[in-house]
């Protein structure tokens, strides 16, 4: 059982930064792989960012690349998502997830932290 907590969201200008983070509980952090997803008002749920168990591998959405960072630490079972150039279709609730790295599904999800960029 993984339970995952997000944090860092908030109100920010166009153009400006956040960092999200989610912290899992458990001691088998390590060999999930983690991923961020996101749910706009009347959308659904989007893809954002993954990351592999190890940090050694890393994938974007393309409206990420280049902007968002993806990254973990599995000594302080965290996980982060480092958000540049924000811009006002960001703003969404994040979700931070684990999935068992043999698995393609993620099996355990956050609640939720709100992002909200201003124009």
């Amino acid at each position: 059982q993984v339970q995952l907590v997000e944090s860092g969201g908030g109100l920010v200008q166009a153009g400006g930064s956040l960092r999200l983070s989610c912290a899992a509980s458990g001691r088998t952090f390590s060999s999930y792989a983690m991923g961020w997803f996101r749910q706009a008002p009347g959308k659904e749920r989007e893809f954002v960012a993954a990351i592999s168990w190890s940090g050694g591998s890393a994938n974007y959405a393309d409206p990420a690349k280049g902007r968002f960072t993806i990254s973990r630490d599995n000594a302080k079972n965290t996980v982060y998502l480092q958000m540049n150039s924000l811009k006002p279709e960001d703003t969404a609730v994040y979700y931070c997830a684990a999935r068992v790295s043999t698995t393609l599904s993620y099996k355990y999800w956050g609640q939720g932290t709100q992002v909200t960029v201003s124009s």
